[in-house]
């Protein structure tokens, strides 16, 4: 069973990179995009918004699709998808074929977060240790090579197609490949439980997801944060040149890998609480070194103080909603997933409007309260019960769940 779970963890972690890939090619190519189709400014906030939205409706379908499939086989057709799909947004010419391009990508890549990661949950749960910072590790080196890549295909002013068709012909038949390895560990979790108390407790058992749900979306309103604003701020407030504005996102980035890369050891040895606790403190004081930085290079410092901030939270916030609801995992890592499009949905706008209204810096005071604010649920990442603030222990949500209709 040892080589079954370490092909199991290879293979995902492959999909993990692939995903990274992928997705750093369109958002980094956004206006390459918008100029080949002629779409406006007015009209472009329409087309990036119907991906995260579709991809939280992807999610919500997983949802319900895994408890009649094994996530893997959900895995091993929607990465395909995606990548299918990114060739059609290159390969397009009017806005219906870019739509549709986009909707299928938006669809495609809410199953696949939410499938990668429930199988990430459960080989984790079958591992017995702290490996889920390792999947999204490889993600962000995939996100490297994606927006090094991108950057390579704006330098040479290659076609879209033509940019993306290596790394579909590449990255395709490679995951096709890797899925044969996928290990659905979910049946050994499921087992802890009686039949009964798979459901996730139906509205009992979301309020106890709830906290990590708002977690999930604080993190994903600060990396939001970080990609859409880093360059802007950097640029418009703290006057750096053009050139280097483009630095803070890369930092970002790598220091989002390093931190991923190492994390697991950090779990392991003074738990995900602590790991939590430290992360988010560090991403609150990111924030901060960000909003009162005088020049470019202090503003870059926060930005690298953020990436190995925020790198630990969302891995570990999917891990705790598997320890959380032990007999129904998948049917809460698909639900999480979708804060993960809430965050990124409301994140951009909000700094957005405060900074017309307001000001950028203070605009960046914003995440770095919520940051802090997560603080008040680190208790939720515990193994085992969780206790309320009065000592007492939480029911497990299995025992909450009997007797209910699902979730």
């Amino acid at each position: 069973m040892t080589d079954v779970l370490r092909r199991g963890r290879a293979s995902l972690a492959f999909s993990f990179f692939a995903q990274g890939v992928a997705f750093a090619l369109l958002v980094t190519r956004i206006p390459a995009i918008q100029d080949r189709y002629g779409i406006s400014d007015g009209l472009l906030p329409v087309f990036l918004a119907a991906v995260p939205i579709l991809a939280g409706v992807g999610s919500v379908c997983t949802e319900h699709v895994v408890k009649r499939v094994p996530p893997s086989r959900v895995l091993r057709w929607s990465q395909p998808v995606v990548l299918l799909s990114l060739l059609a947004v290159g390969g397009g010419d009017g806005l219906w074929e870019i739509g549709f391009a986009l909707a299928a990508f938006g669809l495609a890549v809410g199953a696949l977060d939410a499938s990668m990661n429930m199988l990430g949950v459960s080989l984790q749960h079958a591992y017995g240790r702290s490996i889920m910072l390792g999947f999204h590790a490889a993600y962000s080196l995939g996100g490297i090579l994606g927006a090094s890549l991108a950057w390579a295909g704006a330098h040479w002013d290659l076609a879209l197609f033509v940019s993306y068709l290596p790394v579909a012909a590449v990255l395709l038949p490679a995951a096709l490949i890797a899925s044969r390895w996928y290990v659905d560990g979910g049946g050994a979790v499921a087992d802890e439980e009686p039949a009964e108390g798979r459901t996730g407790g139906g509205s009992a058992g979301f309020k106890l997801l709830l906290p990590l749900c708002l977690v999930m979306a604080v993190a994903y309103i600060g990396d939001s944060t970080v990609a859409n604003w880093s360059a802007k701020y950097l640029q418009d407030v703290l006057g750096s040149s053009e050139q280097l504005a483009t630095v803070p996102y890369n930092v970002y980035m790598v220091t989002t890998l390093l931190g991923r890369a190492v994390g697991d050891l950090g779990v392991r040895r003074f738990g995900a609480v602590a790991v939590v606790r430290v992360g988010a403190v560090v991403a609150a004081a990111g924030f901060a070194v960000v909003a009162g930085a005088p020049g470019a290079w202090v503003g870059m410092l926060g930005f690298t103080l953020l990436g190995f901030g925020l790198c630990v939270i969302v891995p570990q916030t999917f891990a705790a909603a598997g320890r959380l609801f032990p007999g129904a995992a998948d049917s809460a890592v698909a639900r999480l997933n979708i804060f993960n499009y809430v965050g990124f949905l409301v994140g951009s706008p909000l700094v957005g409007a405060l900074g017309d209204a307001w000001s950028y810096r203070g605009a960046m005071l914003v995440p770095m309260v919520l940051m802090l604010v997560t603080l008040l649920y680190a208790r939720s990442f515990a193994p085992g019960p969780s206790r309320y603030g009065d000592g007492h222990e939480r029911p497990r949500t299995a025992d909450v769940g009997r007797g209910s209709n699902g979730v």
